[in-house]
């Protein structure tokens, strides 16, 4: 009851505060240290480039972009979105690096009435937790389920699939599965292996008996140089079994430490470094120079999401009334550096070009290099609803 009470105070706060504050409070809740750092700091990078960009001024108000740490753990990040509606008066909330992160601040953005901004987790339930959650990074099924089309139609005909055993992997699990059985293929068998700690070389072994065409996989960004690494050593590539899956499992964060063992894997995904557009070239050089490292799907999230944040303020001419920035971010349409987005209205998700990529090598760095489009993909969870 005291919380409640003190989101209402401090949304009653932010509507005043907004006719007169010259600064406007982001607040951005991410992952920096634990396990999913990299994921913190690649949305960190994101967010921090576009401001430079584009400055900190954006319809009269200088943005103030403040960066908290919740260490993965999802209690931390509901104390932190308290604080920063509360203490800070952020007319936004950004960032959530894995879906029980994001699904921790729903209450909080409901209450307030303040957009909580995912632009990382993609359990494709997500949005459904608050009105006012909009997504600016992708959801599992709409990675998914073009994998498991592309799959069957190039020879493809049995699979085992490995997921990380919590919301996106259960996602990921699902949307290929079915795809790729109404599709015509065979499911040999699903694997999930647990969230903390993974071990994937017993559940690897016993697919090597099963002789599939293809392992699909899906492991939180980060995870993928674990799971290459012990895809190889158990021989998998060498029989002949192909690795397929959405695009977590090639990061670009990692792609130098996995190294060749990654090279022929396919995956379906929303952003690669190497989408070959003039947005995403100066995008890459900026990031590379500001940062000294190669952007992920998770630094453009973030990008995004403060294009979004910047087009809502501009469309209410810098109020920071939460409801009207909301409707402000339903609808808009922009050129990322990962192709043309828009947030669908209804969903609040993001509609978004999915790529098909192989790993390939070019100058010695290994990329993931796109050569089909599926263009303008809604998340399939959504439609299958309506």
């Amino acid at each position: 009851m005291k919380s409640r009470i003190l989101i209402a105070a401090a949304a009653l706060a932010v509507a005043t505060a907004s006719a007169w504050a010259d600064d406007v409070t982001i607040g951005m809740i991410l992952p920096m240290t634990g396990p999913s750092a990299s994921t913190g700091k690649q949305e960190k990078a994101g967010a921090e480039l576009y401001i430079a960009e584009h400055g900190a001024t954006v319809a009269g108000k200088t943005i103030k972009l403040e960066i908290k740490d919740d260490t993965g753990a999802a209690d931390i990040t509901k104390r932190l979105a308290q604080e920063l509606v509360a203490n800070d008066h952020a007319a936004a909330l950004l960032g959530f690096g894995l879906t029980p992160l994001a699904l921790a601040a729903a209450p909080i953005a409901t209450e307030a009435k303040v957009p909580e901004i995912v632009s990382a987790a993609a359990t494709a339930m997500i949005t459904e937790k608050s009105p006012f959650i909009v997504r600016t990074s992708f959801t599992l099924p709409q990675a998914s389920a073009p994998m498991a089309d592309w799959a069957f139609k190039n020879g493809i005909k049995k699979v085992v699939t490995i997921v990380t055993d919590y919301g996106p992997g259960i996602d990921a699990e699902k949307w290929f599965g079915e795809t790729f059985k109404k599709d015509g293929g065979e499911i040999i068998q699903a694997i999930r292996v647990p969230l903390k700690n993974p071990d994937f070389a017993p559940f690897l072994e016993r697919v090597k008996d099963d002789k599939p065409d293809a392992v699909f996989v899906f492991v939180p960004s980060g995870f993928g140089a674990i799971f290459m690494k012990q895809f190889v050593e158990q021989g998998l590539d060498k029989a002949g079994i192909k690795l397929i899956g959405t695009g977590d499992v090639t990061d670009d964060d990692l792609l130098a430490a996995i190294g060749d063992p990654a090279l022929g894997a396919v995956t379906t995904h929303h952003y690669s470094a190497a989408h070959d557009s003039p947005e995403n070239k100066a995008f890459v050089v900026a990031f590379e120079k500001a940062n000294g490292f190669r952007p992920n799907f998770m630094a453009v999230g973030a990008y995004d999401g403060m294009a979004l944040i910047y087009h809502a303020l501009e469309a209410t001419k810098g109020a920071t009334d939460g409801p009207a920035l909301l409707t402000a971010m339903k609808g808009a349409k922009w050129v990322s550096p990962r192709g043309p987005v828009e947030i669908d209205p209804e969903t609040r998700d993001v509609v978004q070009n999915i790529y098909v990529r192989k790993v390939e090598k070019k100058d010695g760095e290994l990329y993931n290099e796109e050569f089909e489009t599926i263009p303008s993909v809604k998340d399939p969870y959504k439609a299958s609803k309506k």
